[in-house]
């Protein structure tokens, strides 16, 4: 996509005149009222510390796999309120951040992979019937688009790769004009349509849903329940929280972008900034200029790409491009707007689809991804296998967390399964390095993916360096 351009009429800022703040996915009068905080001391079988994806899907399969099990969770603030409310709501069946990068991290493991991140997406989805979620799931695939010659080069070669490899089964590739076909943009030359692999949900209902489905099964939910501080106690564990502590037999953490209560897991991950607009709901006739009537999600094959689908009510969800570490690697409230990368993303929206000029944004957020060097989860156990913990998700965790559920709830129960047995499972990403390394080797690593996009995909030094090490950064 040639990102660096302006529509026509260069005054497509005007469109973010009325953009709230807020997240699109948030801004919901349905929104469920908080469970109330925790007081005083209470004792369980399991303690979940975190409310988004990962914590609710361990609390929701933990009493699903034994509904005599007393489990627990708490949440900082609200459930759902982070990351899990404020995702593009692509639900993808890769627990690998793309076959890519499973297939170039895990090659002995990659069909096992695949499998199982299929069936993970199957489960979801008879989840979303079994307990009546209402959260707009919508199997509609996903195509990656090139908007670059050499991008539509590298979507066919990689096509004929993973033909050859076994791995294409249901994936269609598409030329200029087949992909034009299904949504149509002037700057689309071919794409990858994976049919299956890939839902479309609304990120915060989905959180929500899972809430009310753990407290249906007698999950006890405690919001604005910080933990503070993780301790032995006795066989089990103690967690201190600001009105009290909980007692338990065995802990899972899913805090992911926040600080683990594990300490030596922290060096592992860093708090990556991404960025999205919402646009008012399309007319029929703006619709119809697009096309989409498969409502597929979207993403570009930049190195610094774009996502963006349609919600229930038309919308278009425009996000990605820019990815921020900040100085330090804190998560702040102050990081969550960047009126300079609503500007940027305002553009290459209008750059993409001429058509839609006019149409105006409703809502302009952003968020923390919790990133790790090899991009997708990694899991382990603390205190002599009574705690587990999963985290490192870079921003493809709505499916891939309810796999890491199943992992920490294997580990902390001591059974080896397909799952504790993979590769992927029994290792850990190289760490990041202290400041300053890690900002300036964050920075570079974007400089450098920058300008391989603008110099036809070529790769420099660092990058290759980076490569070989199996290192990198992605949105």
């Amino acid at each position: 996509m040639a990102t660096g351009a302006m529509s026509r009429s260069n005054d497509w800022t005007k469109s973010l005149s009325d953009a709230q703040p807020v997240p699109y996915w948030l801004d919901d009068p349905g929104r469920p009222r908080p469970e109330a905080a925790l007081t005083g001391t209470e004792t369980c079988d399991l303690l979940v510390v975190g409310g988004g994806y990962s914590g609710l899907w361990t609390a929701l399969i933990a009493k699903e796999r034994d509904p005599g099990r007393d489990v627990v969770l708490i949440e900082g603030r609200e459930v759902g309120w982070a990351a899990s409310g404020r995702n593009g709501g692509f639900c993808a069946a890769s627990l690998t951040h793309g076959l890519s990068n499973g297939l170039t991290r895990w090659p002995d493991d990659i069909h096992r992979l695949e499998e199982l991140g299929a069936r993970n997406l199957d489960a979801i989805e008879a989840a979303v019937a079994r307990h009546g979620l209402d959260c707009d799931f919508e199997r509609t695939g996903e195509i990656d688009v090139a908007t670059e010659p050499h991008q539509a080069r590298e979507l066919e070669e990689w096509y004929a790769e993973i033909r050859a490899q076994g791995l294409a089964e249901g994936v269609e590739y598409l030329d200029a004009e087949a992909v034009r076909e299904q949504v149509d943009s002037p700057t689309f030359r071919a794409g990858l349509w994976d049919r299956r692999g890939v839902a479309m949900v609304n990120p915060a209902k989905l959180a929500w849903g899972l809430k009310r489905a753990c407290l249906a099964l007698g999950v006890r939910v405690h919001e604005h329940t910080p933990a503070l501080t993780l301790k032995p106690y006795g066989a089990g564990m103690a967690v201190r929280t600001p009105y009290g502590a909980v007692r338990a037999r065995t802990v899972a953490l899913g805090t992911n972008v926040f600080p683990n209560l594990v300490r030596r897991v922290r060096p592992y991950t860093v708090p990556v900034y991404d960025y999205a607009l919402m646009t008012e709901p399309l007319s029929d006739g703006q619709l119809a200029s697009v096309g989409w009537q498969n409502r597929q999600g979207l993403g570009d094959s930049a190195n610094q790409f774009h996502y963006f689908r349609l919600s229930r009510d038309n919308r278009i969800l425009w996000g990605g491009y820019d990815a921020v570490y900040p100085y330090g690697g804190r998560v702040r409230a102050e990081y969550d707007h960047r009126p300079e990368t609503y500007a940027k993303l305002a553009g290459h929206f209008f750059t993409c689809f001429p058509q839609l000029e006019g149409v105006r944004f409703t809502h302009a957020w952003g968020g923390a991804i919790d990133t790790c060097s090899r991009f997708s989860a990694f899991f382990g156990t603390a205190h002599r296998g009574r705690v587990a913990y999963a985290a490192g998700y870079t921003g493809l965790g709505v499916g891939a967390t309810r796999f890491g559920a199943e992992v920490m709830l294997d580990l902390l129960s001591g059974e080896r399964t397909e799952r504790t047995e993979l590769e992927m499972v029994r290792t850990k990403p190289l760490p990041f390095p202290p400041e300053p390394f890690a900002w300036t080797g964050i920075a570079l690593t974007k400089w450098s993916l920058a300008r391989a996009d603008a110099h036809g995909g070529r790769r420099n030094l660092w990058l290759r360096t980076m490569d070989r090490l199996g290192l990198g950064f992605d949105s």
